[in-house]
C-alpha cells in the first residue's frame, strides 16, 4: 500500500506536535512510548512498504506521493511530495530502524535527566526531519529537511544549555554548517534559474540534456551542491563542528552520526549523481576530499582520551571512505558502506554511552580499564561494533563494505593508485585507533567503579545493532567469494554500476587479503602498545617530537586554531571597531523618537477629566473642519 508512503515521515512529527503540546503534563511513561512509539510504527511501515516494494520487479520501479502544491508561482511550483526508490527505501530503513532503537536506548539512558519531554520531542523531529529529506521529491523539499537536521541538531548538542561549553558547541555547529548550506542555496537558485525546475528527476534529466561535460553552469552546481554536502558531512574543510558536537547526550551523538545528519551530505550526492559525472572535476575533489579526510580524522582518533571524541573522529574518516567511493563513481559502494556504518556505529556510540553511565559520566578512556567483567553484554557488543569498523576479515558487516570501496578506488577508472593508497592505509589507522580504545576500556587495570548497569531497555538496541552489524554485510558478496549481487544490484538500478574496469579477480584477492592482513595487523599493534607493552608508548610520549606530533593531531590539526585566527578573532574585531557606526545611528534615532513620542504622549495622561473633554471637542472640531472644507 504506496498510498501510505506519507505516514513514515508524519508519525515521528505528529509525536514531537504531541511532546510539545502536551509533554510538561504527560508521565514519563507515557512520554516515552509516545516518542518511541511513533518512530517504531514508522519503522515498520517502511519494513512494510519496502518488502511490497521489493515484490514487484523489476527493481527500478518507483512510486511518488504529491499531498499538495506548497508554492504556485508562475512556473514555480514545487509540492509537498515524496519519492520511493531502492535509494530513498534504503535511506528510510536505515533512518527508521536505526533510529527506533536509539529512542529505546533513550528511554533508560535519559530517565533521570530534565527535560525529558523536550529530548524526545527534538529526536522525534530529528527523525522526522530526515525522513522528508530522504524522501523528497525535489530540492525545496530536500532542503526543508535539510535545515530541519541542522535546527535539531542545534537543539540537541545544546541539550543540557546550563552549561555554558555546551551552549558554544551548538552554535559552533549550527554556524560551521550553515557556511555549507549557504552555498547549498545558491547551488538550488542556479538549478532553477537555468533548467526551470527543482524536480529532483526533472533536474536530472534536463541537466544531461542542456549542460554538456565540464560545462560551466555544470561544474558550479555540482560544486555548490559539494559545499552544502561538506558541512553537513563534515569533511575537509568543515568538519571542525562535529567533535564538539559531542557535548549532547550520547544517544544524540549516536543519531546525528549512524542514522541523520552526517549521512545527509553522502545522500546528496548519490541523488543528484547526474550533475557530478558532468563535472569530472568537481567529483574528482570529492574523491580527494574524501581521501585526506579519512586519513587525517583517522590520526586524530588515534590521540584521543575521550571515548565519544574517539568514535566522533572515527566518523569523519569513515564519511571520508563514503566521499571517496562517491568520487570514483562507485555509488552503491558509498551507500553500502552507509548502512553498514549505521550498524556498527550506532552501537559503538550506545555501548560508549553503557560505559559512560555506569561510571557516572566518566569519559575518559586512561580512568576506565577492566570493564569486561563488569559489563559482560556491553563488552561482547561493543566488540562486534569494533570488529566491524576495523573490517576484520569475513565476518563482519564493515568488511564487505570497505573492502568494495577499497577495491572500486583502484578499478575504477575515476580511482588510481594515491587514492588506492589512502583507503588501504585508513583501514591500518581504523582497526589501531578502534581496537586502542578497546583494549583501554575493557581490559588492563579496573581503575573506576561500576555504579550502574544497563537494564533490558539499553540491552535490546546493543543486542539488535550488534546480530546487524554481523548479518548486514552479506547482502553482498565480493567476487573472491561468489558474486552474489544483491545489494548492487538493487541500488543500481537508480544508481549508475561503478565506473571500473573490474580488474583481473586474482588482483582483487590479493588486494582483498592485503586489506585484510592490514586490519588484523592493526588489531595487533593495538594490543602490543596499549595493553601488553603500554610502556612502550609511554616512553615514546616523553620524546618532545612526539609530543608535539601528539598535540597537533589531537587539535584536529589545528584547524580551529587556524579558523580562529583567520575569521573568528578578525570578525570580533570589526564588531567592536563598528559597534558605533552610522546605521546604529539610524536606529537609535528611531528609538529616541519614539521614546519622546511616547512621554509626550504619557502627559496628555492628567487623570483631569475636563482636559480630556476639551481635547475631545477640539478633535471633533478639527474633524468636522477639515471634513466642511473637503
Amino acid at each position: 500500500m504506496p498510498e501510505l508512503l506519507w505516514l513514515i515521515p508524519a508519525l515521528p512529527l505528529l509525536g514531537f506536535i504531541v511532546l510539545v503540546a502536551a509533554g510538561s503534563r504527560l508521565s514519563r511513561r507515557t512520554v516515552a512510548i509516545v516518542g518511541t512509539g511513533s518512530v517504531g510504527i514508522a519503522a515498520a511501515l517502511s519494513i512494510f512498504l519496502g518488502t511490497g516494494f521489493l515484490a514487484y520487479p523489476p527493481l527500478s520501479h518507483h512510486y511518488s506521493q504529491t499531498l499538495w502544491t506548497w508554492i504556485d508561482l508562475g512556473d514555480f511550483r514545487p509540492s509537498i511530495s515524496f519519492y520511493l526508490d531502492p535509494l530513498s527505501l534504503v535511506m528510510v530503513f536505515v533512518v527508521t530502524v536505526v533510529g527506533f532503537l536509539i529512542h529505546l536506548y533513550s528511554t533508560e539512558f535519559m530517565s533521570e535527566e530534565e527535560g525529558y519531554s523536550r529530548f524526545f520531542a527534538y529526536m522525534n523531529l530529528f527523525v522526522g526531519s530526515m525522513l522528508i529529506l530522504v524522501l523528497a521529491d525535489n530540492l525545496l523539499l530536500l532542503y526543508l529537511g535539510w535545515e530541519g537536521v541542522g535546527l535539531c541538531s542545534y537543539l540537541l548538542i545544546g541539550f543540557w544549555y546550563k552549561d555554558t561549553a555546551n551552549g558554544k558547541a551548538a552554535m559552533k555547529a549550527f554556524i560551521v554548517t550553515r557556511i555549507g548550506d549557504t552555498a547549498m542555496a545558491v547551488g538550488l537558485f542556479l538549478i532553477f534559474v537555468n533548467l526551470r525546475t527543482l524536480n529532483i528527476q526533472e533536474v536530472m534529466q534536463k541537466a544531461l540534456q542542456s549542460w554538456p561535460e565540464s560545462s560551466a553552469l555544470a561544474v558550479a552546481a555540482a560544486a555548490l551542491l559539494l559545499g552544502g554536502a561538506l558541512g553537513k558531512s563534515a569533511q575537509l574543510p568543515l568538519q571542525t563542528w562535529l567533535p564538539d558536537a559531542m557535548a549532547g547526550p550520547t544517544p544524540v551523538s549516536a543519531l546525528i552520526h549512524a542514522a541523520t545528519m552526517v549521512t545527509a551530505g553522502v545522500y546528496l550526492i548519490a541523488r543528484t549523481n547526474v550533475l557530478f559525472t558532468l563535472a569530472p572535476v568537481v567529483q574528482e575533489a570529492v574523491a580527494i576530499i574524501g581521501a585526506l579526510t579519512l586519513l587525517l580524522a583517522g590520526f586524530s582518533a588515534l590521540t584521543q582520551h575521550d571515548i565519544k571524541r574517539v568514535l566522533a573522529y572515527s566518523t569523519i574518516s569513515q564519511i571520508g571512505y563514503m566521499f571517496l567511493a562517491l568520487g570514483v563513481g562507485a555509488w552503491s559502494a558509498a551507500i553500502f558502506h552507509f548502512m553498514t556504518h549505521a550498524f556498527f556505529k550506532a552501537l559503538l556510540f550506545l555501548g560508549a554511552g553503557s560505559v559512560i553511565l555506569a561510571l557516572e559520566d566518566e569519559h575518559n578512556m586512561f580512568k576506565m580499564g577492566g570493564l569486561r567483567t563488569e559489563l559482560p553484554v556491553t563488552f561482547r557488543t561493543f566488540l562486534i561494533g569494533a570488529a566491524s569498523l576495523s573490517a576484520l576479515p569475513l565476518v563482519t558487516a564493515g568488511f564487505y563494505s570497505k573492502d568494495l570501496i577499497i577495491w572500486s578506488s583502484w578499478s575504477s577508472d575515476k580511482g588510481g593508485p594515491l587514492l588506492w593508497a589512502a583507503g588501504f592505509a585508513g583501514a591500518l589507522l581504523t582497526s589501531l585507533y578502534t581496537f586502542r580504545m578497546v583494549f583501554l576500556t575493557f581490559f588492563g587495570e579496573k581503575k573506576g567503579v561500576v555504579n550502574k548497569r544497563p537494564g533490558i531497555r539499553m540491552k535490546i538496541p546493543l543486542v539488535i545493532l550488534a546480530a546487524l552489524s554481523i548479518v548486514g554485510g552479506f547482502v553482498e558478496l565480493p567476487r573472491t567469494l561468489g558474486n552474489f549481487p544483491a545489494f548492487s544490484g538493487f541500488l543500481n538500478t537508480v544508481l549508475p554500476p561503478v565506473e571500473t574496469a573490474h580488474g583481473d579477480l586474482s588482483l582483487e584477492a590479493i588486494m582483498q587479503i592485503g586489506a585484510s592482513l592490514l586490519s588484523i595487523l592493526g588489531i595487533y599493534a593495538a594490543y602490543i602498545l596499549f595493553l601488553k607493552r603500554r610502556r612502550y608508548t609511554e616512553e615514546l610520549g616523553i620524546v618532545p617530537i612526539s609530543q608535539a606530533i601528539h598535540r597537533f593531531w589531537f587539535s584536529g590539526w589545528g584547524f580551529d586554531w587556524l579558523y580562529d585566527r583567520l575569521f573568528v578573532r578578525p570578525f570580533f574585531w570589526a564588531a567592536r571597531i563598528n559597534r558605533d557606526d552610522f546605521i546604529d545611528l539610524i536606529y537609535a534615532g528611531v528609538a529616541w523618537y519614539n521614546r519622546f513620542l511616547h512621554r509626550a504622549l504619557s502627559l496628555t495622561q492628567s487623570g483631569r477629566i475636563r482636559w480630556y473633554a476639551a481635547g475631545i471637542t477640539l478633535g471633533a472640531i478639527i474633524t468636522i473642519g477639515i471634513a466642511v472644507i473637503l
